[in-house]
């Protein structure tokens, strides 16, 4: 139950506290004097959307905090707890801010939620209603999800079970469409794939094999100016035997080493001439050694050349195809194979989606079976449980009924179709809503639904903004009466404008508006007994001081607290 709602910088309320408390609570007060943003501060209170434009003009931000006692062992207590909230005693604090800038923080039980969690928590605490709500019931959707909900568990597990058998089915159905639309793409891509895995297994490339082949093909291309090179090289060194006068490098060395040696130990820096002399002639030995072993490994083959040269442009032809490198074409030969295995498993997929697809769709047919056959016992029950309210609510010769038309297509809550029809006197045909309900009409009949589900799934407080819009006299009283009688088993919070639903109140609070000129302020006033009588003339006459709307005013009270006495 709430106990107290405090509002700041929330449309024209700068800062007004509402003590609440059981029973029946009426809020009034002057048309733009903020009555709707109460309604608007419960709403963002327990998880609405968060609008900046309704941020009070000079403020940074609208702040609404509440204060509900909840039961420290019930489930609202449990789900605090779980999001690492506390509660003080009994007592759980909500918290709800929304800047200027659009941004919203929320706080529960001492700790930052998300504001979808404060949605959640609602369904265990609250009902809000405002005045948008009757326009709502007239739709389709809307009047199913009323019978759905006066169903409860008899519809809960049949119904839970269909939404996650109608969501696979769709996943599945959507799946084979693709596999099965996308098939010859499918084909077609892996005769593609099949023929590039057959080239390059019938080539066996080797990782690396391009850059040797390079390698070789430069070495037989040249292999004459490389053994002439050779040649020309190690004779330099070591001298042609075949040549009158000797002038090669390793003579010429060895003479410049015999020269220093005989003198070595007479200078050190000498000998260290020497010594480096000594390790040169060591290098250019070896060097001439392997020059003369590679002019004899030199052969020119164009046999080998050729062969070379073709498996080299083999090798490029794939390499345009499927990677820069063999080894990028062996990477692609890998990764085709497996695309591969599974292109060619879609026949498998399709047929095992077809299966699963008629499983699902048998399924699901009976679920839907099963919602219907609910809701048609469900909705005699709802018909008749409405139509008795409407009775206390000045319509006695009213009669709501359920109209369920079954189709054939599957939908996300089943194949069925409701709608609400009224019949407003015994000799009008039944008609859907919006066809057959005045304003004042539709206000007692979603009323009466409330009232009703109040009785099947019950909440501790239920906020109504207007819910009395279109309706006067008679009917006006009579929907006072019905909320006082609902406020005996869950606080009832309503902002109306009518003085024969005010007079019924446990607590009559008034949205009280001034104004400096420049920036008006509303707040909220507790009234005492004297203090509703001039509110209600007000209301009735529009003279807070008339005689002849003050008697009315009492006298509606003293209608209203006999009636409450009973």
């Amino acid at each position: 139950m709430l106990e107290e709602v405090r509002i700041q910088g929330l449309g024209v309320i700068d800062d007004a506290v509402l003590e609440l408390s059981p029973g029946l609570t009426v809020v009034t007060g002057e048309t733009g004097a903020g009555k709707t943003m109460v309604v608007t501060g419960l709403g963002l209170l327990f998880g609405g959307r968060a609008d900046p434009q309704r941020v009070r003009p000079g403020a940074e931000r609208a702040v609404v905090e509440g204060r509900l006692s909840v039961p420290s062992d019930g489930r609202v207590a449990e789900r605090v707890a779980e999001a690492g909230g506390e509660l003080d005693g009994d007592v759980l604090i909500l918290t709800r801010a929304v800047s200027a800038e659009g941004r919203s923080r929320a706080t529960m039980g001492g700790r930052s939620a998300p504001v979808s969690l404060l949605a959640y928590l609602a369904d265990d605490l609250v009902a809000v209603h405002g005045q948008s709500d009757q326009q709502r019931l007239l739709r389709s959707d809307r009047q199913r999800s009323a019978l759905d909900r006066y169903a409860g568990d008899r519809l809960d597990r049949t119904l839970t079970s269909y939404t996650s058998t109608y969501r696979r089915h769709r996943e599945v159905t959507a799946a084979l469409a693709e596999t099965t639309e996308r098939a010859r793409e499918r084909a077609q891509e892996a005769d593609v794939l099949r023929f590039g895995v057959e080239e390059i297994a019938a080539a066996e490339p080797v990782a690396g094999e391009d850059a040797e082949l390079l390698a070789e093909e430069a070495r037989l291309a040249h292999a004459d100016a490389l053994r002439v090179a050779a040649t020309t090289a190690h004779e330099a060194l070591t001298g042609d035997p075949a040549a009158e006068v000797q002038a090669d490098v390793v003579g010429l060395l060895a003479a410049a080493r015999q020269a220093l040696t005989a003198v070595r130990e007479h200078d050190t820096a000498l000998a260290s001439v020497a010594d480096r002399l000594d390790e040169v002639g060591y290098v250019l030995s070896d060097a001439a050694t392997e020059l003369a072993s590679y002019a004899e490994s030199i052969e020119a083959d164009p046999a080998r050349l050729a062969a070379v040269q073709e498996r080299r442009a083999l090798l490029t032809q794939l390499s345009r195809k499927y990677g820069e490198t063999t080894g990028d074409v062996l990477a692609w030969a890998e990764n085709a194979t497996k695309r591969l295995a599974e292109l060619e498993g879609d026949d498998d997929r399709i047929e095992a989606l077809r299966a699963e697809e008629a499983e699902l769709g048998a399924r699901l047919a009976e679920l839907a079976d099963d919602l219907t056959r609910i809701r048609s016992e469900v909705a005699e029950e709802f018909g008749a449980a409405v139509t008795e309210e409407l009775t206390a609510l000045a319509m006695p010769h009213a009669r709501v009924s359920v109209r369920l038309t079954t189709g054939t297509e599957f939908g996300p809550h089943g194949r069925d179709d409701i709608e609400l029809l009224l019949a407003p006197h015994p000799s009008a045909p039944p008609l859907p809503l919006h066809k057959g309900a005045s304003g004042g009409e539709l206000s007692r009949v979603m009323l009466a639904i409330e009232v009703v589900f109040a009785g099947a799934d019950p909440v501790p407080t239920f906020v109504f903004d207007e819910v009395d819009a279109g309706v006067g006299g008679k009917a006006a009283v009579e929907i006072g009466r019905r909320l006082a009688r609902l406020a005996r088993r869950a606080q009832v919070i309503v902002v109306t404008h009518l003085p024969q639903v005010a007079a019924f109140a446990d607590t009559h609070l008034v949205v009280e508006k001034s104004n400096d000129g420049t920036v008006t302020e509303s707040g909220v006033t507790r009234l005492d007994r004297s203090g509703r009588a001039r509110e209600l003339s007000r209301m009735l006459a529009g003279l807070e001081d008339s005689e002849l709307g003050r008697a009315h005013a009492e006298e509606l009270l003293t209608i209203a607290e006999a009636d409450r006495a009973t």
